[in-house]
């Protein structure tokens, strides 16, 4: 199979999420809600809730497997941007396919949501909030042997500190 996604391991879960083995046993992987759907839905482990203007960082539970010449991008489901003005914080999460094999995260994936509406916005476990689409990608020939092996940010490259 060349794409697919998978739980991320119970240790993980248990550092980062909470330490439940049925919860780790009973959250629904991605899955595509129809036959012509590009996005696979991302479901909620528990529930959770959003005041006015609170953002909040939502562990998925997943990692992803796919080819070295795709990208995985996430994006909020449209109708929570629409009916309730609820926004991913980076707007498109991008996920490279060096990601899975991260050590420091087993490759698990977050989104971070903002309520930016006037009221509260609640999603109860297993209701679909995000989705993400695999797009295969071109480079320009450029040669770079780096692959990643932990953070994802570099504290020597400008890019990455901020002001």
């Amino acid at each position: 199979m060349d794409r697919y996604f998978e739980k991320i391991s119970f240790e993980q879960f248990q550092k980062e999420i909470k330490d439940d083995k049925d919860l780790y046993e009973d959250y629904m992987l991605p899955k595509r809600s129809t036959k012509y759907s590009a996005g696979y839905d991302f479901y909620a482990i528990e529930d959770f809730t959003l005041e006015p203007g609170e953002r909040k960082k939502i562990p998925t539970g997943y990692r992803a497997k796919f080819l070295n010449d795709e990208v995985l991008m996430v994006f909020v489901r449209s109708s929570m941007g629409f009916k309730y003005n609820v926004r991913m914080t980076n707007q498109v999460g991008i996920i490279d396919a060096d990601y899975y094999d991260n050590k420091e995260t087993n490759g698990h994936m977050y989104v971070s949501l903002q309520n930016e509406g006037d009221s509260v916005f609640k999603i109860k476990k297993g209701v679909a909030y995000a989705q993400g689409i695999f797009i295969k990608y071109l480079t320009c020939g450029d040669n770079v042997d780096n692959i990643r092996s932990g953070w994802t940010g570099n504290p020597n490259r400008k890019e990455d500190n901020y002001e």
